[in-house]
């Protein structure tokens, strides 16, 4: 099931980004999310624009992921390829699982396409296990982007059509 998160969350939300990060760690990602990333401060700001998302199995928080509609300021430059369109899009980020659950990734695409027919997602050169699962899930790469501290990521896209 998923559902909105609320400040009662943070906790349980912490521990499976906690769980996320170390499994990028044993995975080779070693410069992705590092320093405590997703900090606090961002999850709390993201509960109270409602865009915050958690993904349940009999109560327990699994999974946690972000779903902002609109631009994303970070995707307005692309290089090393394109976007395959200009249509409006929303955009699934900070997404992790504590590691018990398989297809969150799927789940969350799902739940975007309730409200878009367009969804877009970047990762981390280093981050091989989601590159393969973005790409098992029907996201296309697209190409390079920049987030504002100008750390390169791998860009996608799902088209609905």
């Amino acid at each position: 099931m998923i559902r909105l998160a609320n400040m009662g969350d943070l906790d349980a939300i912490e521990a499976v980004y906690d769980k996320a990060r170390a499994f990028m760690r044993g995975s080779g990602n070693l410069r992705q999310w590092i320093n405590g990333y997703p900090q606090r401060e961002l999850l709390e700001a993201d509960i109270q624009k409602g865009q915050l998302f958690v993904i349940t199995e009999e109560d327990a928080i699994r999974a946690v992921f972000a779903f902002i509609l609109g631009d994303d300021p970070t995707y307005a430059y692309i290089e090393d390829g394109q976007w395959p369109n200009s249509k409006p899009y929303g955009t699934i980020h900070r997404i992790g699982t504590d590691g018990t659950i398989h297809g969150a990734v799927k789940a969350a695409r799902d739940f975007a396409l309730q409200f878009t027919d367009e969804v877009r997602a970047d990762t981390h050169e280093d981050n091989k296990p989601m590159q393969h699962t973005l790409a098992k899930n029907g996201f296309v790469r697209c190409g390079i982007i920049y987030l504002e501290d100008g750390a390169p990521r791998i860009a996608y896209q799902y088209s609905k059509d």
